[in-house]
């Protein structure tokens, strides 16, 4: 039914618009958060890495320093 250039739609139709439009929003907002989140894990993952590259370098340093100690006696120290 249509009056003067107008559409009348029905209310299911009104009603599945708006629930269409909810969906998208909802789904735009969840690939959103998705991305955040991979993004925050990514990070994480670096980070830990980077911490776990520097205590190798740590105790690779600590083993040079310790083969290359010398022993003073004790009445030298």
């Amino acid at each position: 039914m249509k009056s003067e250039g107008q559409d009348h739609l029905s209310k299911a139709e009104i009603s599945k618009d708006a629930m269409q439009a909810g969906a998208e929003a909802a789904i735009g907002t969840v690939g959103e958060v998705a991305t955040i989140i991979t993004s925050a894990v990514k990070d994480v993952a670096g980070a830990l890495g980077g911490l776990a590259t520097e205590l190798f370098e740590i105790r690779d340093a600590s083993k040079r320093a310790m083969d290359r100690h010398v022993d003073l006696p004790d009445d030298e120290i």
